[in-house]
């Protein structure tokens, strides 16, 4: 529980406080070191960063800067990025560690950017971010002035990469939790503004999904929903027969109106829709910190317009709403009648 004495030393919000009687062993089971074969490396890794003082930290811009000049020597700065680049591949970003330019795959900072100017204002807001990777959006969010950002991913190397950044930001009331969103007591409703950005296409059953994220907003809070979407008409939705862009656990790509006709069926108020965007080869791309195949690898590269699998390329929409004053949500069977697309 060392990693999250931290968190545990802060004044627990009483929304929260029957899920963290729970959450020292919900940690301490997801931190096993049987559980994944480079955990004790990566924390070996997070061990030797030097601890640096920064004096400058500023969430509020594109990139997340932490450290100003003459913190730290040329030799230090080398033996910074050394490690930091142990913990491949850096998938959302980018960072700015003490002068080192962490080039993430994702220009996260674009996302955020269509975002800002819609939501509710975050000064002073209680705020989950789900699936939230290695946290860089969560810095955003508290750069925005939220009081406390939880994040959750059960991706270890993501929850790595939060702890070596937070290691040179030092204490700040955001925090990621190598958790998924089923760990989550259900009902909680504690949450002012609850983020669900790029998940939603990977549920097996997104209804339930979305029941979960009202489940877990305060009545009236905020739900900020982003996820692929197809250009369509009410009821349309993009069922792939096996992969989508080379991934496997893509399972339902609705159009926006049948989106919007989902949240209001679970109960969301005022459910709307934002932003449609193309994914772009600026936003999301190969870098040196993360060598693996990206955006480019999943275009046909005779029509960048459909996937390698010849389906629509990914397109993505963002959807605000909010959650109801009444009762908690209902678990019953929804129905819905949607017009399934071919692969």
């Amino acid at each position: 529980m060392t990693d999250y004495a931290e968190l545990f030393r802060e004044p627990i919000p009483p929304p929260l406080q029957p899920w963290f009687a729970d959450l020292p062993a919900q940690l301490e089971r997801a931190l096993d070191p049987d559980r994944h074969g480079d955990l004790a490396r990566w924390q070996e890794l997070l061990r030797q960063l030097p601890a640096i003082t920064p004096s400058l930290v500023d969430f509020g811009r594109d990139a997340v800067r932490i450290g100003g000049d003459g913190d730290c020597d040329e030799a230090t700065r080398r033996r910074i990025e050394t490690l930091l680049r142990e913990l491949h591949p850096w998938r959302k970003g980018p960072f700015r560690v003490h002068d080192i330019p962490i080039d993430t795959e994702w220009r996260s900072d674009l996302k955020w950017n269509r975002l800002a100017g819609h939501i509710q204002p975050l000064a002073g807001r209680l705020v989950l971010d789900v699936g939230c990777g290695n946290g860089y959006h969560c810095w955003r969010m508290l750069g925005a002035g939220a009081r406390l950002v939880l994040g959750i991913d059960p991706t270890l190397i993501s929850v790595m990469q939060f702890r070596a950044v937070k290691h040179f930001a030092g204490s700040w009331p955001v925090h990621v939790l190598p958790l998924g969103i089923e760990d989550l007591p259900e009902g909680l409703r504690a949450f002012d503004t609850v983020f669900s950005m790029g998940v939603f296409h990977h549920r097996r059953s997104p209804l339930d999904h979305l029941l979960e994220l009202r489940g877990l907003l305060r009545p009236g809070g905020e739900l900020v929903l982003e996820t692929l979407v197809i250009e369509g008409r009410e009821g349309e939705v993009l069922v792939p027969e096996d992969r989508y862009a080379r991934m496997r656990n893509v399972w339902f790509l609705p159009s926006p109106p049948t989106l919007l006709a989902w949240l209001k069926r679970c109960g969301f108020r005022n459910p709307r829709l934002i932003d449609v965007s193309l994914t772009t080869g600026e936003e999301q791309r190969q870098t040196g910190w993360m060598t693996f195949q990206s955006l480019a690898d999943f275009l046909d590269p005779a029509d960048p317009s459909r996937t390698c699998e010849g389906l629509p390329a990914p397109r993505r929409g963002m959807f605000l709403a909010e959650s109801p004053s009444g009762c908690n949500p209902t678990q019953n069977a929804l129905r819905t009648t949607l017009s399934l697309r071919a692969p």
